[in-house]
């Protein structure tokens, strides 16, 4: 944080001032907390402005979303409004490689930035361990006899961690013998590739994010038969990691703005947004709630209005379009 910033704000405040009842707001460490979204009413939503903050194709470095959409929010903060900025978990994978932490820049910064950039509360944490409890049930099925006659070649999920460690994109499983399993070709992904966090994002309550887990599909039987996680038996475990990743995480600006941090998943591969849940905890407590869509518009934006906004049931009010013009020959 700047030396010039004010101090930070007591989070248990903001909590109170948003209208989040106490017993619905649990401290998660210095500088962060996680919110219990079990107070929203069926209407949830409220009337809020929701404006959606998108960009150009982006430079190698970003185009400025995240730092326009959190100082637009402590713009409209001080003009008298109760704003709130919804964003994206940033992935260590980018924090340690050449883009760097994802909490703004400048004064328009969430803070404390370490905190966000390193684990936060644990969520993609939570994500990897859900996701590679499935990709270890598919290797025990495999080798107690394989009862559900999986298909080894067709066996779409990977293992994730959240890294960037090139060496484990692709691997040879179960090498060692007849008690290490059943060798066969796997890989490596970043965690927040996982579709676990594109379930986890969308999902608008325990019961959907159940709903959805049992559906994913892992490959496919020798008969050529879809088969799900819960034909493994392991999606309710799965949910259960994930029992409080489900809840938004609370932060606040340099000025002390409120910040609902929730969700990671990458534009490219999903959709790219911070979680329907958490736009849905800040639209029922705030005026008006700027949001961010990842990468440019025609990935992150194109996919908040045609995916996130039939998930969540209402689209923007008001669109930011973010550009630059760089004679730098490499931006």
């Amino acid at each position: 944080m700047s030396l010039c910033a004010p101090p930070l704000r007591d989070l248990t405040e903001i909590a109170r001032d948003l209208g989040i009842p106490a017993s619905h707001y649990h401290p998660y460490g210095p500088g962060r907390g996680k919110i219990d979204p079990r107070f929203l009413g069926r209407s949830a939503g409220g009337k809020a402005k929701y404006i959606l903050v998108s960009g150009m194709t982006p430079t190698p470095a970003g185009e400025g979303k995240t730092t326009t959409s959190i100082g637009l929010a402590m713009g409209l903060g001080k003009l008298g409004l109760r704003s709130v900025v919804t964003l994206r978990q940033p992935s260590m994978g980018p924090v340690f490689g050449i883009k760097g932490g994802g909490a703004g820049g400048g004064r328009s910064t969430i803070e404390p930035s370490t905190v966000l950039n390193l684990h936060l509360t644990g969520d993609i944490q939570a994500v990897a361990a859900a996701h590679n409890l499935l990709a270890a049930a598919i290797d025990n099925s495999l080798y107690h006899g394989n009862p559900l006659e999986i298909d080894p070649l067709s066996v779409t999920r990977s293992r994730v961690v959240d890294i960037n460690d090139r060496a484990l994109r692709r691997i040879v499983l179960g090498l060692g013998g007849p008690g290490f399993g059943v060798p066969r070709e796997s890989r490596f992904e970043i965690a927040v590739s996982s579709e676990i966090m594109a379930i986890l994002a969308l999902a608008r309550s325990w019961e959907e994010l159940s709903a959805r887990l049992s559906a994913i599909t892992f490959g496919r039987s020798r008969d050529g038969r879809l088969l799900r996680a819960s034909d493994l038996g392991v999606d309710g475990a799965m949910a259960a990691l994930l029992r409080e990743a489900l809840w938004p995480n609370l932060m606040q600006t340099q000025e002390g703005t409120p910040a609902i941090i929730h969700g990671s998943p990458f534009a490219n591969i999903a959709h790219g947004n911070s979680s329907v849940l958490g736009d849905l905890v800040a639209l029922e407590t705030a005026d008006v709630v700027v949001t961010e869509a990842g990468f440019g518009s025609d990935l992150g934006g194109e996919k908040f209005l045609t995916i996130k906004s039939r998930c969540r049931g209402r689209g923007p009010d008001v669109a930011v379009l973010v550009g630059d013009h760089s004679p730098a020959p490499d931006a």
